[in-house]
């Protein structure tokens, strides 16, 4: 069927219109809504917002997009492979500081410079990290302890509701993964 100015729509006309819209829409939508697990991930704004979201098994956490974590070193350094699996929360290009969003103390937020002149994010003077496993807002996978060291998420609420006096919770998680 050809259609023209004084044609009109079909109810077969209209379902194909809404497919080939839906064909096209649903790729874009999901290309913009999914995170690059790469050292370069960066959000399409222009500042890292860094907030807390609670989680029952751990509390109050720091989240940018997925949760963030911190890193207590091995004796192997985390280089390219690692940052694959452990993208650092890096600042867009001109950035000079990640937002506080709600329940983050904006006062522990900074920066350390990396190669490239790049600023990581850090929180309590510690480096923030994403795993390249979790997918979502929350999910906790990388709470573990790997080749280049202990990864734990930042807590910055217990679970009973006490206070964390530092930025990383211990226990939980652990096992080592091979990568």
């Amino acid at each position: 069927m050809r259609l023209t100015a004084s044609s009109k729509s079909t109810p077969r006309h209209t379902r194909l219109t809404a497919m080939a819209t839906m064909a096209i829409a649903v790729p874009i939508a999901i290309a913009c809504s999914v995170p690059a697990a790469s050292a370069s991930t960066e959000h399409a704004s222009n500042a890292v917002r860094i907030s807390a979201t609670k989680i029952t098994s751990y509390g109050t956490i720091l989240v940018s997009g997925t949760t963030v974590y911190t890193l207590k070193a091995s004796k192997v350094a985390c280089t390219a492979k690692c940052l694959t699996i452990w993208p650092e929360v890096l600042l867009p290009r001109g950035a000079t500081k990640a937002v506080a969003g709600p329940g983050v103390n904006a006062a522990k937020l900074g920066t350390v410079k990396r190669p490239g002149n790049r600023l990581q994010v850090t929180y309590g003077g510690a480096a923030l990290y994403w795993f390249s496993k979790d997918l979502g807002p929350g999910q906790v996978k990388g709470n573990v302890t790997d080749t280049w060291g202990k990864w734990t998420v930042v807590v910055t609420v217990k679970p009973n509701g006490g206070v964390t006096t530092t930025t990383q919770v211990g226990g939980g998680g652990g096992g080592g993964i091979g990568f």
